[in-house]
């Protein structure tokens, strides 16, 4: 009796289903292993993706929450829920400070203030400007606010927010740093061949928009990895390329740099600025991710195609 060797899993599709949803097929997969890793894929995803939020906030004239403000329509109570819905990106692994003012006369339609109307620093990004923050309903009013965004995993309460406080004199927010918002999987039967007993594990993961649904997904899976080889010390176990999944030989020419390709200056130029240095990191990407390349039109594609037919 021969030990059936458990084989490598396989990202077959990535499907963009909008901005911020992609959904993810990975086939073949070992016989009930579409639910062991859908599982640990969805949790580490809804708690232990980096992300960004504003964790305490102060209001020039106010002195707690339980206020209202001369001139806002809102007040402070109704300011704090808004600010948590603010969906904040920060390059900055330390608490970021940030001074706004607007004049009434100055606000959107309704004296309407949104998260768009922040100026942020070098290094914050906004990804629903849209987001409502409070109505100046006195033209001649000036709203001064100081915000604090941090970066963090999964989510901070309240206690541990107001413990942790820049400044005293602010009022701390519980916050949902998670950029994912949403996740699906289902799993289903599949066969290769006359290999019956196998499985497909389709993933859709949305986002707020901060990061995109690969990079999540991407980050999801190293995390897990670095737990799981943590845990497995010098032990390896035999593997083996999924079913119907060819693998790589030596010699096929992925190691060949991207100028070596015969492609255009303006193509070639635009894969190397995006760091893509070689042909194995081209065909790396599917093509929804070369087509979201900056700089990177329909006829660079083509032309792209053309050359790894003619390559691989």
């Amino acid at each position: 009796m021969t030990t059936k060797v458990i084989h490598e899993a396989n990202l077959a599709e990535v499907n963009q289903l909008g901005d911020n949803s992609a959904e993810f097929v990975i086939r073949p997969l070992f016989y009930g292993y579409g639910n062991t890793l859908g599982n640990s894929i969805r949790r580490v995803l809804l708690s232990s993706i980096k992300g960004a939020a504003i964790t305490a906030f102060s209001i020039e004239g106010t002195t707690h929450e339980y206020t209202s403000i001369p001139g806002i329509r809102e007040d402070v109570v109704d300011i704090m829920l808004n600010l948590k819905n603010i969906r904040l990106k920060s390059h900055s692994d330390e608490p970021v400070e940030i001074s706004f003012e607007i004049q009434g006369k100055n606000a959107g339609e309704n004296g309407r203030v949104n998260a768009g109307d922040i100026k942020l620093p070098s290094g914050i990004e906004v990804g629903n400007p849209d987001q409502i923050i409070c109505h100046i309903d006195d033209a001649n009013y000036t709203l001064k606010m100081h915000l604090v965004v941090e970066t963090g995993r999964g989510y901070l309460a309240i206690e541990q927010a107001s413990a942790n406080r820049v400044h005293s004199n602010m009022i701390a927010l519980d916050a949902v740093f998670s950029p994912v918002l949403r996740v699906r999987f289902k799993v289903e039967n599949t066969r290769v061949g006359q290999d019956t007993n196998l499985q497909q594990l389709t993933i859709t993961v949305d986002t707020d928009g901060t990061i995109t649904p690969r990079e999540a997904f991407e980050e999801a899976n190293a995390i897990l990895v670095n737990q799981y080889t943590a845990l497995a010390g010098s032990t390896t176990v035999e593997s083996a390329p999924a079913p119907g999944v060819e693998q790589e030989s030596d010699d096929s020419g992925l190691a060949l740099p991207i100028e070596e390709l015969g492609l255009s200056a303006r193509t070639a130029n635009a894969l190397v600025n995006n760091d893509i240095k070689t042909v194995r990191d081209l065909v790396a990407l599917s093509e929804v991710d070369l087509k979201d390349l900056k700089g990177f039109g329909s006829k660079a594609l083509d032309e792209v195609k053309e050359k790894l037919t003619e390559l691989l």
